[in-house]
């Protein structure tokens, strides 16, 4: 029953979602997805159970989706994950991964779903 969050400590919501887990008694394992961003096929995953396509997952306000020209609708799958592969700023926050399933934390609360 291992959980992951894909953890951003400077995030308010990222933050909150950690300590609703923490405060269940469970240990996550707590990937600092700033500092080592998941693979493209990592993310392929987490997008799939999620069951969101990439733009769904973009923070579309950082910088960089304007300044890459993320919302263009003609760029791929594949292009889009490249992106938040590169950029992980551009990764919503946070993601926590449990039993083959996953959401994202945003209200926090909503992690007690797949707790």
């Amino acid at each position: 029953m291992a959980v992951t969050i894909y953890h951003n400590p400077r995030c308010s919501k990222s933050r909150a979602t950690l300590k609703l887990i923490e405060e269940r008694g469970i240990e996550p394992e707590v990937v600092r997805y700033l500092d080592a961003p998941p693979d493209a096929s990592t993310l392929d995953g987490l997008l799939r159970l999620l069951g969101l396509e990439p733009r769904e997952l973009m923070r579309r306000k950082e910088p960089e989706y304007q300044a890459l020209g993320l919302d263009d609708p003609a760029l791929s799958r594949e292009a889009l994950i490249a992106a938040m592969v590169t950029h992980p700023r551009l990764i919503e926050r946070p993601i926590v991964a449990k039993d083959g399933k996953a959401i994202l934390g945003r209200p926090p609360e909503r992690v007690l779903d797949l707790l």
